[in-house]
């Protein structure tokens, strides 16, 4: 369980407009930058769009909150067998859909402590940063970081965290270690191939649990405004981005409907164009600790909450256990190419995974296709998660269950 308070106690990020520019000359690979991701040198910049000459189609995968409370922490211990903690078993359930995919994004939504500890769950967390080298092994490629938790150990947690993510070759998103790095894209490669896509990866939370950012850091975590998110977005596009994907941790906690705050947003983003073209591709929420519909908005795609993908034994607000909190969906979206260079690259399918993360066991479980068919207890769960997420109208835009 997480709390929520505070809306807007940190200062928006800064925008991209001045770095993506400054991105385009011949430079190291910046901190962050890890995974499949782009140099920031001639191959990064442009006015993005993709060529229409063999572009090819990609898949992309994102999921919900990874969010390791004490029960998690000291079932990595176990799993670990006396050699600090591996929380490589508790992804193995989703690591087929998520190495499958040509690009992968999770939300890692705590900060990491020391290393060798100590370690803390709610209400202050700080993980093991061992979980880092779990999520690359599962197969993620870059981790939204921007969550009401980013400040729970202040610029010290936000610097341990994106270390970690670094070492573990994974790009990230929503906070930073210094002002040059909150104002650059994180650009990322959607597969291997010399002419795969490029995509933008944008992150933003609702607030955090302290007062304020770090003093003289007010660029520390990407906070939740329309104009922001539009500028950021529009200089990915100009640093090279044909897909531009916005992470943002918001909503009501425990609530299945999204709330006026999400619906309103989500008009807005999306229906935000330039040159007749949306600036922003996918929206994927997080922070409900429930799962949320999807939804076509504008024409564009709004996962408004995945819920936690993995989580302790959840109690809600009230103090009563909550089941919901261990249930999850993952997105799963085919981008197509566009006919025309400069043209929208468009979600061809539109496919969600439910899944379930077992407390008893510490264990992601996959509910996808028929998999928990012969289950009772597994096919509730999953028709329950199927059945929030297509309460929007998703299915008559073509949204389907994956296997």
């Amino acid at each position: 369980m997480t709390k929520r308070i505070r809306r807007g106690a940190v200062i928006a990020a800064a925008g991209l407009l001045a770095a993506a520019t400054a991105c385009t000359g011949p430079q190291s690979t910046p901190p962050g930058f890890a995974g499949r991701q782009l140099g920031a040198g001639p191959e990064g910049s442009g006015t993005g769009g993709g060529a229409a000459d063999g572009a090819r189609a990609f898949t992309l995968v994102a999921s919900g909150d990874v969010l390791p409370h004490s029960s998690v922490i000291d079932r990595a211990a176990v799993d670990a067998r006396g050699r600090g903690y591996d929380f490589r078993p508790m992804l193995k359930g989703a690591a087929a859909a998520v190495s499958g995919a040509d690009l992968a994004i999770c939300h890692m939504e705590t900060v990491y402590g020391r290393q060798g500890g100590p370690y803390t769950g709610y209400p202050a967390f700080k993980s093991p940063p061992e979980v880092a080298a779990a999520l690359r092994a599962t197969g993620y490629d870059s981790c939204s970081t921007a969550s009401n938790h980013t400040l729970d150990d202040g610029a010290d947690g936000i610097r341990r965290t994106l270390d970690a993510l670094d070492e573990a070759g994974i790009a990230h998103a929503g906070s930073a270690r210094t002002a040059a790095e909150a104002g650059r894209p994180a650009l990322l490669k959607a597969g291997k191939a010399k002419d795969a896509a490029k995509v933008a990866h944008l992150a933003y939370t609702y607030g955090t649990n302290v007062d304020g950012p770090p003093d003289g850091q007010p660029w520390a975590v990407g906070m939740l405004d329309r104009d922001t998110i539009v500028a950021d977005a529009r200089a990915a596009r100009r640093a090279g981005a044909d897909v531009v994907v916005a992470s943002l941790h918001w909503g009501t906690e425990w609530q299945e409907e999204p709330d006026d705050t999400q619906l309103d947003l989500a008009q807005a983003l999306t229906a935000s164009t330039t040159g007749g073209r949306p600036d922003i591709d996918l929206i994927i929420g997080t922070h409900a600790h429930v799962p949320q519909a999807y939804e076509k908005v504008n024409g564009t795609w709004v996962v408004y909450g995945m819920g936690d993908q993995i989580a302790g034994a959840m109690v809600n607000e009230e103090g009563a256990r909550e089941p919901r909190g261990n249930e999850s969906s993952m997105a799963r979206f085919t981008f197509a190419p566009p006919s025309r260079k400069g043209g929208r690259w468009t979600v061809r399918k539109a496919e969600f995974l439910p899944q379930w993360f077992d407390p008893a066991a510490g264990r992601v479980i996959g509910l996808g296709g028929h998999a928990a068919d012969g289950h009772g207890r597994l096919r509730e769960t999953r028709d329950r998660i199927s059945g929030v997420v297509l309460s929007r109208g998703g299915a008559e835009d073509g949204l389907v269950r994956g296997e």
